[in-house]
């Protein structure tokens, strides 16, 4: 292939193009919070997120969620292209407030998980998963 100067500026666009879908998904992510907390701060406290450390088939990680004092909990996977995994509803008769499912990630990525309080506040809790390909382990 010869470099001419069109072939360098369609490369050069290529590279600012996908470089720039991460941040992207990131900023979805950030509306997805921002539309469920309206606005208000997250701290950190009553909510439990389990997932591995290591999956070694990203179509099926399973994952649990937990709060004792929780309306409803956000689950969202920031590294796929749609961040937005589940919302689960607690009403205020709910022997447990646990959930536990299986989320597709599109790789190695942060799970992220806020919990709406009965009091209107709002926590998070968050795990890096690793996704490897080929279940090596590595």
């Amino acid at each position: 292939m010869e470099l001419t100067r069109r072939n360098a500026i369609l490369m050069g666009s290529g590279a600012i193009l996908a470089a720039g879908l991460p941040l992207r998904a990131w900023a979805v992510g950030e509306e997805a919070i921002a539309a469920f907390t309206g606005g208000a701060p997250v701290g950190e406290g009553d909510i439990t997120l389990t997932a591995p450390e290591i999956a070694e088939n990203g179509n099926t990680v399973p994952i649990e969620v937990s709060s004792g004092s929780a309306s409803e909990i956000m689950v969202l996977a920031l590294g796929n292209p749609t961040p937005s995994v589940a919302t689960f509803k607690f009403g205020k008769l709910a022997g447990s407030r646990a959930a536990s499912t299986r989320i597709r990630l599109a790789g190695t990525q942060d799970v992220v998980a806020i919990a709406k309080l009965e009091d209107g506040s709002f926590v998070q809790a968050k795990a890096t998963v690793k996704v490897t390909i080929g279940g090596c382990g590595g």
